[in-house]
């Protein structure tokens, strides 16, 4: 059931059958002194109820129903809303009925009034949906898609991002936690068979990439060990030479980056 499946018209018709049922409780006839009741009251109005308000009640459910029925699933050889059009066009003429022949004695009353407009309306928007462009347009409109954000602007929480705000170059930031662990307030110290440390004029930093880039092995291997997406943030750890990074990963892999233009600094 998606209820992005409704049209205007459908609203039209859920806002006339909703005007329906208040007019319902309204005086259906007015008398000068006397306290009419409204629809509901079948010992005074008779077949009113069941010829109008319930038969439009009814004509409401089939044409809504319709909407997230399959078109091959019909009822006496003939689909929900061609069903529920023709009770709706039944219960406006009951309705336009009783405003022409009114008892004598009495006045039109503020729900009869509003019952022929309301099953006119239903009536109206059942048989010209799907001839009118205005009607025939989707009630809610669709989910705008989120625009992903502009290279170089900060980017949202998210795996792997090191806080709620931009942190100032030169800031020592937090290694990726492993996963339901506690972060340490320094990078994770690389194990003693791998790289050396880091040198001491450089300050580890998060960083993303524009687009995927590979991360090669630090022995010098051509065959990449991971690969960066964007998006995700990752931890410098080393620098060898003007244009080269050696990366940590979530997992605590680390590689050698050959490919540093247009990244960005968290």
């Amino acid at each position: 059931m998606n209820i992005r499946s409704l049209t205007r018209g459908d609203g039209v018709v859920i806002g006339a059958a909703a005007l329906l049922f208040i007019a319902s409780f309204l005086d259906f006839y007015s008398a000068t002194g006397i306290d009419m009741p409204g629809a509901w009251d079948t010992d005074v109005y008779g077949l009113v109820l069941p010829c109008i308000f319930l038969l439009a009640f009814i004509a409401t459910g089939l044409l809504i129903a319709g909407r997230f029925q399959p078109e091959s699933r019909k009822l006496a050889g003939l689909p929900l809303p061609a069903w529920g059009m023709v009770l709706a066009i039944a219960a406006a003429w009951s309705s336009l009925w009783s405003l022409i022949t009114i008892p004598s004695r009495v006045s039109l009353g503020p729900g009869c009034i509003i019952a022929f407009l309301a099953t006119l309306a239903l009536a109206g928007a059942a048989g010209a949906d799907k001839k009118v462009p205005a009607l025939a347009g989707p009630l809610l409109p669709e989910p705008k898609p989120v625009a992903p954000a502009p290279f170089g602007a900060q980017p949202g929480a998210g795996y792997g991002y090191p806080g709620g705000q931009q942190q100032p170059y030169g800031a020592t930031p937090q290694p990726v936690p492993p996963y339901g662990g506690t972060p340490t307030p320094t990078p994770a110290p690389a194990p003693q068979d791998a790289t050396p440390a880091p040198a001491a004029d450089f300050t580890p930093f998060w960083f993303a990439v524009p687009v995927a880039r590979p991360l090669f092995a630090e022995d010098g291997s051509p065959t990449p060990i991971a690969e960066l997406a964007p998006g995700t943030w990752y931890l410098a750890v080393d620098q060898r030479g003007p244009a080269t990074l050696i990366a940590q990963t979530q997992d605590g892999r680390r590689g050698v980056l050959n490919d540093t233009s247009g990244i960005q600094r968290g």
